[in-house]
């Protein structure tokens, strides 16, 4: 059993940990990039980084009261919330988890919009929240959406491994509330909610000063508060502040300044939406797992990593999971038994050498690593196009990536630092805010039903 490096092994590992190494000036270069992509946003429609008005307006003040519902779609699980404001900041919140399955992902979206309503009903009916009057709802879908007003919006696209028919170019509010008619369930959709501003808008019932609300989980996307007279295309009241939503995950379909491989190039080849949203592609959970996947195959196949052997399970694409790589950075065993356990137990690679598992904890570490560096570009963008650099900011950032993987914010730290410097750094202020989508929904549906 080997425990050392060849060298071969050592050469042809650091050439790839190269490859994934984003410097300090490459870091100031994409966030000036995109200031530049976010002012295209804001002054024409169709423009890469879409910069959606999101038609949520003002600022809570943590003392709104009332009861309302939240739906939340956009990754495994369907999720039914029952949300109660009490002010001061404070709420309660019931909920429920449903599957959605990988046919009702893929199928007609009638199929997926009747599947949600019955999960609303039976929700209902177990938590006896039904009365005589229409519960307001606010329905979190975190897929890109033009918004036309505060409750109507076209899906332009799937993301995320979603693809029903049917829903493409459709309002999906009006798909939703057909279903809810038809099965005589007594609920106004009175929002729909991007995920972000979700986030940002559940963290400012509790902080009222809250800049930008940030998912950093299985997918990746942004808001922020903007003075809608600096947006050219919006032909509505000017003299107010409303919440954005970047959509930014698009950023830099041109290639123009990420720093992408030939492990992101084959991961983005077998995506589902091809060539487009890169940035995401680079920094969310659903793909971290693939891009080290390609580096570790390329390596089997150089005969440089076990042995040459891989497994049916290893040569799957998506098979090497992001959790996986969380796992085993964290894996301080002499021996690295918890990445022996991934690589020979769950994805059956016949045999490990301590060599080999160095390899994989390295290759894990670089691509996270450069996640986390690359996802503080759009927070220093934010910061610059608006004028905040040195302010006081908080950041609610939500999302398994953030809360969970090894050192996350703290590379993110350590990049803000790079590209705006050590005192602006300081004064930014990175959260955990849990729960944008149900609470942040509930507190948009109660702004909707007020207005």
């Amino acid at each position: 059993m080997s425990d050392t490096l060849t060298e071969e092994q050592n050469l042809f590992l650091n050439n790839i940990l190269e490859t994934f190494n984003v410097s300090d000036d490459r870091l100031k270069k994409i966030a000036d990039q995109f200031v530049i992509e976010m002012e295209k946003g804001l002054d024409h429609p169709g423009a890469t980084i879409a910069m959606i008005p999101s038609f949520v307006s003002g600022r809570c003040t943590g003392n709104e009261k009332g009861t309302f519902m939240a739906l939340d779609l956009g990754g495994t699980n369907l999720r039914v919330c029952h949300v109660t404001l009490l002010g001061n900041g404070e709420h309660t919140i019931r909920q429920q988890k449903y599957v959605v399955s990988e046919e009702l992902k893929t199928g007609p979206m009638r199929q997926l919009c009747d599947f949600i309503a019955d999960c609303v009903d039976s929700f209902l009916t177990e938590n006896g929240t039904i009365g005589n009057e229409t519960i307001q709802l606010g329905y979190t879908f975190s897929f890109p959406v033009l918004q036309t007003s505060i409750n109507r919006g076209v899906l332009k696209q799937w993301t995320k491994g979603f693809n029903c028919s049917g829903a493409v170019g459709k309002d999906v509010t009006i798909l939703l509330q057909d279903s809810f008619r038809r099965k005589n369930i007594n609920v106004n959709i009175a929002a729909i909610v991007n995920d972000t501003v979700g986030t940002l808008m559940a963290y400012a019932y509790k902080h009222p000063d809250t800049t930008m609300g940030v998912i950093m989980g299985t997918g990746f996307n942004a808001s922020y508060y903007e003075d809608m007279s600096k947006v050219k295309k919006w032909d509505g009241d000017k003299s107010q502040e409303m919440v954005i939503n970047m959509e930014c995950g698009a950023f830099d379909c041109e290639r123009r300044v990420l720093p992408m491989t030939i492990y992101d190039n084959k991961m983005d080849r077998e995506s589902i939406n091809v060539h487009q949203q890169l940035y995401e592609k680079m920094v969310a959970g659903m793909y971290l797992g693939e891009i080290t996947r390609n580096a570790i195959v390329e390596l089997i196949d150089r005969q440089l990593l076990f042995n040459g052997h891989s497994s049916k399970d290893l040569n799957k694409i998506w098979s090497f999971e992001t959790a996986y790589m969380s796992t085993i950075e964290v894996d301080e065993t002499e021996d690295l038994c918890d990445t022996a356990h991934i690589l020979e137990s769950v994805l059956s690679i016949p045999s490990t050498t301590l060599a080999d598992r160095k390899i994989v904890k390295k290759l894990c570490n670089a691509v996270g690593v450069r996640a986390a560096r690359l996802a503080s570009c759009h927070i220093a963008g934010v910061l610059k196009h608006t004028g905040k650099v040195g302010q006081d900011c908080i950041v609610a950032i939500d999302g398994s990536l953030f809360e969970f993987y090894p050192n996350f914010e703290k590379n993110m730290g350590t990049a803000l630092s790079a590209i705006l410097g050590e005192q602006a750094r300081s004064k930014v202020k990175f959260d955990l805010a849990r729960d944008g989508s149900g609470l942040g929904a509930a507190i948009i549906a109660m702004m909707a039903a007020k207005n």
